[in-house]
């Protein structure tokens, strides 16, 4: 015999045992067609609703701790990934202490999101279903009471259809009876109440938690946005800096010989206002002068020494280039003895061998010390004009 629990007699204990068994017949007798039962069917709907209000209120709290776990993995990742970017980003790289800044900002701004969550959706819905088991431990015990009172009905209807009346045997059946309606009435009255109002409630819990997680979300994303877009900046100035430093002050140069000495490009001041300049040095300006008053002599006065070459013959071609037809304008050639990559729109970009021809500057003012004009030898060969010309260092250049 099971232990009687403490402060239940022995005679509760029986007439709820006596309860029980009356109930099971009666439901026996009502699946079998031999009693009638109570039925209400307005208030089987309202239970109805009930149920598929529970099981979709469930479904929603799973859903949202779900997302919340969702949160906190995101968190974890985005922390890692952050964290990442600080360890490997050296001190002096530009933004360095920006770039901290924003990591913890960051890692700030998931774990507001992931609170702020919890406490106004997650417990929202917690507390919402936490007044469901109640309410379905009433609807339970409301069954209970309606099979107690169609017993009650039942018993009282067969007393008094019995052909040798027992007076205080009907007034005791009668008694039940009004006390089992009296308990069923109470119980489906307060659920009559309660559960309409608890199913129209579900509309305003739908509207206040999507708003809440609408709205988190959306501040979120914002805050997350401008953090995001000055990392980007950040990463752009970076990159920035980076080109700055591979091209400033030198520029990357391959000459011939891995090992020979790369000069440097002699600096420009062409888009300086015009100021005097200093001449270039005599060496320079009589070499120059040699090589007209030679083109000139040459033109002018055949060489004896010089053999004429017969019609079958081709003139004599010297790296790659002629001296044939060539214009006026030009003063000497050069060769290229290193690569020279242009910076501005006004130079010639230069390979180690390619020949240039050296034509003067139309305003001597713009010239500055160090850099000549020119045009590519091959430009003119295929093209016959000097309009490709352009300035480059003299220094990475051999006169011919």
């Amino acid at each position: 015999m099971a232990e009687i629990g403490k402060g239940v007699s022995p005679g509760k204990l029986a007439s709820n045992v006596q309860k029980r068994i009356t109930r099971a017949q009666e439901k026996v007798l009502q699946k079998l067609g031999k009693a009638d039962e109570t039925k209400d069917t307005a208030f089987e709907e309202e239970v109805a609703n009930f149920n598929k209000q529970l099981a979709d209120g469930t479904k929603l709290q799973r859903d949202l701790k779900a997302y919340l776990v969702a949160v906190k993995t995101m968190h974890e990742c985005s922390k890692r990934l952050h964290d990442c970017l600080a360890d490997i980003y050296d001190p002096e790289w530009f933004g360095k202490e920006e770039v901290n800044s924003l990591v913890e900002n960051t890692d700030h701004l998931w774990q507001e999101f992931h609170q702020e969550l919890l406490d106004n959706a997650v417990v929202t819905m917690d507390t919402y279903l936490a007044q469901f088991p109640d309410i379905k431990a009433r609807i339970a015990k409301r069954e209970r009471k309606l099979v107690d009172f169609d017993s009650a009905r039942h018993h009282f209807a067969s007393i008094q259809k019995a052909k040798k009346k027992d007076e205080a045997k009907i007034a005791k059946a009668e008694e039940e009876l009004g006390r089992a309606q009296k308990v069923f009435e109470e119980i489906n009255y307060e659920l009559q109440e309660e559960l309409p109002t608890l199913w129209n409630s579900r509309v305003g819990l739908y509207v206040n938690t999507f708003q809440s997680v609408a709205g988190l979300e959306e501040k979120f994303h914002t805050d997350m946005g401008k953090l995001n877009q000055n990392l980007s900046d950040i990463m752009t100035k970076l990159d920035e800096q980076r080109q700055v430093n591979e091209t400033a002050p030198n520029h990357n140069l391959s000459g011939s010989d891995s090992g020979s000495d790369i000069p440097k490009s002699p600096p420009k001041s062409r888009e300086d206002p015009p100021v005097s300049r200093p001449s270039r040095p005599t060496s320079s300006q009589e070499v120059i002068e040699d090589d007209i008053i030679d083109l000139i002599e040459d033109t002018l006065v055949p060489d004896n020494n010089i053999t004429t070459p017969s019609q079958n013959e081709t003139p004599t071609v010297t790296n790659g280039s002629s001296d044939a037809e060539l214009p006026p304008s030009v003063l000497f050639k050069v060769k290229a003895i290193h690569d020279y990559g242009a910076t501005d729109n006004d130079e010639l970009d230069l390979k180690a061998g390619d020949i240039v021809l050296v034509l003067p500057f139309a305003n001597p003012d713009e010239q500055d010390d160090g850099w000549l004009m020119g045009v590519k030898e091959s430009h003119w060969l295929q093209n016959k004009n000097l309009l490709a010309k352009g300035v480059f260092p003299e220094n990475f250049t051999q006169k011919l």
